[in-house]
């Protein structure tokens, strides 16, 4: 382990796209920080729902954060917004997080210690999910299985879109190489996992890195997961791995899917006989 002499700078990127709902608590998690970001960068990505005039209103009021909002209005995708806050971030450690995601308090605080450590080149961590019941025991199956997961696959750490980080110089190294149309058919944040790698960067699960993020993917129809869940098999195969252990996040996907729906049905049907 090689430490740093001080703590890296950090700056925060959220690509967004329709999402009125969430962005706000997404901000405001971001910016109520027990360490500040150096930057929060969100990029919308041609919303046509009011997730513009909510990032407007938050940028007039907060007007000293260090909140940059970006318009990426040339292509549609996750891909090319996240690589516009990407290119943007002047920060040591770029952070990755999506538009419904809520950060624990201490996120930014403990991403600069992971990164303390030099021999670390990006790190992926746990979620929390906020709109279910039994929060913190799913927080604890989702840590179990995170950490099962980078002991089994020994090469292709993968990062996880909602919650990671990269240093800059990472990113900038394989900026070139990453697949542009990687969220049509692929994972974006898996092929990027898989271009670091390639590039002898290492990855790391930190378990102190965490963040929220909404469990409505469970909300889907059967043939809709499946399909979702499907692209881990398309993002290996586009690359030419075959480490069966790669699988192992698909298969942990496929057999949560039925406990997450009953669940968020049970949630949902209290909420309805409330009302």
């Amino acid at each position: 382990m090689h430490l740093a002499s001080q703590a890296p700078t950090v700056g925060i990127v959220i690509p967004a796209y329709n999402e009125e709902d969430t962005i706000r608590a997404c901000v405001l998690a971001a910016l109520d920080q027990t360490v500040p970001a150096d930057e929060i960068i969100v990029v919308d990505n041609k919303s046509t729902d009011m997730t513009a005039e909510i990032l407007r209103e938050l940028a007039e009021e907060f007007p000293h954060a260090p909140l940059i909002v970006l318009q990426q209005n040339e292509a549609q995708g996750i891909t090319p917004a996240r690589n516009m806050g990407f290119d943007a971030v002047t920060s040591d450690v770029i952070g990755r997080i999506d538009s419904d995601s809520v950060l624990e308090p201490n996120w930014v605080e403990e991403t600069k210690k992971v990164f303390l450590d030099e021999d670390v080149h990006a790190a992926t961590g746990p979620v929390i999910y906020y709109d279910m019941p039994l929060r913190r025991y799913m927080a604890r199956a989702d840590d179990s299985a995170r950490r099962a997961i980078s002991k089994l696959v020994k090469q292709y750490q993968f990062l996880f879109g909602t919650n990671m980080a990269l240093r800059r110089h990472v990113w900038e190294s394989v900026r070139s190489e990453i697949c542009l149309d990687a969220d049509r058919e692929m994972f974006e944040d898996i092929d990027l996992s898989v271009h670091i790698v390639d590039e002898g960067f290492k990855i790391v699960y930190a378990p102190t890195m965490v963040a929220g993020m909404s469990s409505r993917r469970a909300d889907d129809s059967p043939s809709d997961f499946l399909a979702y869940v499907r692209r881990f098999d398309k993002t290996y195969d586009h690359h030419g791995l075959t480490q069966a252990a790669l699988r192992i996040p698909q298969w942990a996907y496929l057999g949560i899917y039925p406990v997450a729906k009953s669940l968020r049905w049970t949630m949902q049907l209290r909420e309805s006989l409330k009302r």
